[in-house]
């Protein structure tokens, strides 16, 4: 399936512990913005990953990311994640990824998460009632 039309966007604010010594957002908390907005992202289309998780024994894993540090955040910016699918398989997604404060982009990210049957650690096919509304934001 081709790339969602319409991105979600998430607004995140640096706090202290989100930085590193030398007063900038730490690297790897830059996944850790990304994570959210595509959890909060499920959660605006009505999915709950604990009730996949309790009900299904499914979750979404990370399969492999590449990610591009533009410029650095610091101590109390206000940021936004801006997420949108670039690709929906039968048991993959495809998102691509960008922080922004204000019109810069200072980071960005294609991750590609697997479908997982958490209980048997295999990959499964997102289920087709999940799979159709994720194709709905297409």
């Amino acid at each position: 399936m081709p790339a969602s039309s319409q991105p979600f966007v998430l607004p995140v604010r640096v706090y202290y512990e989100d930085t590193d010594a030398g007063g900038v957002v730490y690297y790897a908390n830059y996944l850790k913005f990304c994570e959210r907005a595509r959890t909060e992202w499920l959660r605006t289309l009505g999915v709950s990953q604990q009730a996949l998780l309790e009900e299904q024994g499914l979750g979404f894993v990370v399969r492999s990311l590449e990610a591009d540090y533009l410029a650095s955040a610091r101590l109390d910016d206000a940021l936004e994640v801006v997420t949108r699918v670039a690709m929906l398989r039968r048991a993959s997604i495809l998102f691509e990824q960008q922080v922004m404060r204000g019109q810069e982009r200072i980071f960005t990210v294609r991750a590609l998460l697997a479908s997982v049957d958490l209980r048997r650690q295999k990959p499964v096919a997102i289920p087709a009632s999940l799979h159709a509304i994720l194709e709905s934001t297409a």
